[in-house]
């Protein structure tokens, strides 16, 4: 049905007037001789017009009589609401009113039979049961300057408004979970602060996100992982007393507002809570899944707080609970503000650090440990910086990580190692490979395989002599894992699985990639000589990986009684300060040509 404007009252009144004759000649309530002075006095094309707007209009007009009863209808109504014109005829139209509008439409009705046109929005009952929208414009029906009943406009406006309301929900709600966003959520909170500032309460905001759950998306689908957010809001929306104090910020992100605080206790016990009910397993498509989440939180201190600091600092907190580990929460405290000021300067310090070739690469040399020879360098990223000097990774990885800064720089890692090793080898060095760490964002990367193969060719150096290290968990989507690793394969470059014995992987799962080599993380070398279990780990790491025909490399060895018991159970290679640490390129270049032609540890014997 055509729309009709809310402005177009007075349109209403001169259609009213238009169609009040031609309703008058069609109804024929004049009498037989005035009809005859209408017709002889008005042009047969007029009174043409008139029947054609009242008969053949795709509005519907219907004629009411002074007690509300219908008389006539220009058009069937029953696409509309579902009674024929015979079913409506002689009907009261208050019958038809949904009960929310009955005042409303007593009132328009009995101020247009005081001659006055009124425009109205209204809900009827069709006859199915459900209520629909309509806008119905009203005229007085007036003969000899007496009102005798009404004219109706009737206009469905149900599509309309379920548009506006759909357009509104997805303004204010997340169409995923059906939970509040940002902007709901915000706006509540801010309503929430307001009342707590006038009662002299405190609240607090908690900011919550699924610990690794882009390895979930990444092994699993998205698919899987948007299934396991609709069980996470489910759980959490039960945790807390109105369903508006939970939202879902973006992605994995919630947050909720937990109001009306006895004490600082009652943050803790209604955290723990929340935290409790996520440790269930959470059942996805017949498997039974365990996951961690973080929280930060910000609790009110006065009324000066407003819901953008308190977000801000809710999610400040949450960083620093990634950074100490997972699984978590932490209370917003001013020192965690200097630490994110101080992330924002690393992070922007960085790229301007890249672009400036402040970053340089130190080597540690890696030894066969039956002949003792050099057999490998990994490659290690240090910050050289302006000011600070020589910046440890440990205090930008996380941050490069973080922002994203972390591809361009692995792939400048990437580069400047073969670069380097070529360099060495034409200086006449022995050709060994160089190994370096790939970043779970770079393993996502469209086309890495194409961007190793560029940098190889670029810098000359044979695909066999570079070596890509990943960690475990980027295997645990194994179609994914074995598909990347088995072209960087095929391009001549191997792979080993670094600080293996920390993560998710199994022998099962390393059967079906093409590693080359295993590394034994340094958390179990350091106390083999002390700890039992760490020692049977190793051993049997060792044992399976040369079941499957890989290679063995134990990291952070740093004493010869470590030495000694990797010997013994036939570990293949080692890497630690007891050999050396990681040396610039200059200091590499003497060690290679002081160890050239012989042993650099203690021979095997």
């Amino acid at each position: 049905m055509n729309g009709w404007s809310n402005n177009g009252l007075w349109l209403a009144g001169i259609v009213a007037s238009v169609v009040l004759t031609a309703s008058v000649v069609s109804l024929g309530w004049l009498s037989a001789r005035r009809r005859t002075m209408i017709a002889s006095s008005a042009p047969s094309y007029q009174l043409e017009l008139l029947d054609s707007l009242y008969n053949d209009s795709p509005i519907v007009f219907a004629v009411i009589d002074r007690h509300g009863r219908f008389l006539d209808i220009n058009r069937d109504p029953s696409e509309m609401v579902g009674y024929t014109k015979e079913d409506m005829t002689g009907q009261q139209f208050a019958t038809m009113v949904d009960a929310d509008s009955l005042e409303i439409t007593g009132q328009i009705f009995q101020q247009t039979l005081r001659g006055g046109k009124c425009s109205q929005e209204i809900k009827i009952i069709h006859k199915q049961g459900h209520s629909i929208d309509l806008n119905i414009h009203t005229s007085p029906l007036v003969r000899r300057k007496k009102t005798i009943g009404i004219l109706v406009f009737i206009q469905d406006i149900s599509d309309r408004k379920r548009s506006l309301e759909r357009i509104r929900y997805m303004a204010y709600y997340d169409d995923m979970t059906g939970l509040p966003n940002r902007r709901f959520f915000t706006n509540r909170l801010e309503e929430k602060l307001k009342a707590a500032g006038k009662n002299g309460t405190r609240l607090a905001v908690c900011y919550m996100d699924v610990d690794r759950f882009k390895l979930v998306n990444a092994s699993f689908g998205r698919d899987f992982g948007d299934m396991l957010l609709l069980q996470i809001a489910e759980r959490l929306t039960r945790c807390l007393p109105e369903p508006g104090d939970l939202a879902r910020m973006e992605g994995d992100e919630f947050a909720a507002c937990l109001d009306h605080l006895e004490d600082s206790e009652d943050v803790n016990r209604r955290l723990d809570a929340m935290m409790s009910v996520l440790e269930e397993p959470f059942e996805l498509s017949g498997i039974p899944v365990h996951i961690t989440v973080s929280f930060g939180v910000a609790v009110s201190e006065g009324a000066s707080a407003d819901a953008g600091t308190l977000l801000k600092r809710a999610d400040t907190a949450l960083h620093r609970v990634k950074e100490n580990g997972k699984n978590n929460y932490m209370l917003h405290s001013d020192d965690m503000d200097n630490i994110a000021l101080h992330k924002l300067t690393i992070q922007h310090e960085m790229r301007r650090a890249l672009a400036n070739n402040e970053f340089i690469l130190y080597y540690q040399p890696q030894y066969d440990l039956a002949s003792g020879q050099i057999v490998g360098l990994e490659a290690l990223i240090r910050w050289m910086h302006p000011e600070r000097g020589l910046v440890p990774p440990g205090e930008f990885i996380p941050a490069a990580e973080e922002s994203g800064i972390i591809v361009p720089l692995g792939n400048w890692v990437i580069e400047e190692a073969c670069r380097q090793n070529k360099a060495w080898q034409d200086a006449g060095m022995p050709c060994i490979p160089v190994s370096v760490n790939l970043s779970f964002r770079q393993f996502t990367e469209l086309n890495l395989t194409g961007k190793v193969a560029s940098i190889l060719e670029k810098t000359g150096l044979k695909a066999r002599y570079l070596e890509i290290e990943i960690t475990e968990s980027m295997t645990m989507d194994v179609e994914r894992a074995s598909k990347c690793l088995k072209e960087l394969t095929e391009l001549g470059v191997n792979i080993s699985i670094d600080d293996f014995g920390t993560g998710y992987s199994s022998f099962h799962y390393l059967k079906s990639l093409p590693i080359a080599r295993l590394k034994i993380d340094r958390s179990f070398v350091r106390h083999i000589q002390q700890d039992t279990n760490d020692a049977a780990i190793v051993a049997a790491i060792i044992a399976m990986a040369h079941n499957l025909q890989l290679q063995v490399i134990a990291e952070g060895v740093e004493t010869q009684d470590q030495l000694h018991f990797l010997r013994s159970h036939r570990c293949d290679e080692m890497q630690g300060y007891y050999g050396s640490p990681p040396l610039s390129s200059a200091n590499v270049l003497e060690l290679l040509q002081e160890k050239l032609n012989r042993p650099a540890l203690p021979t095997y014997h």
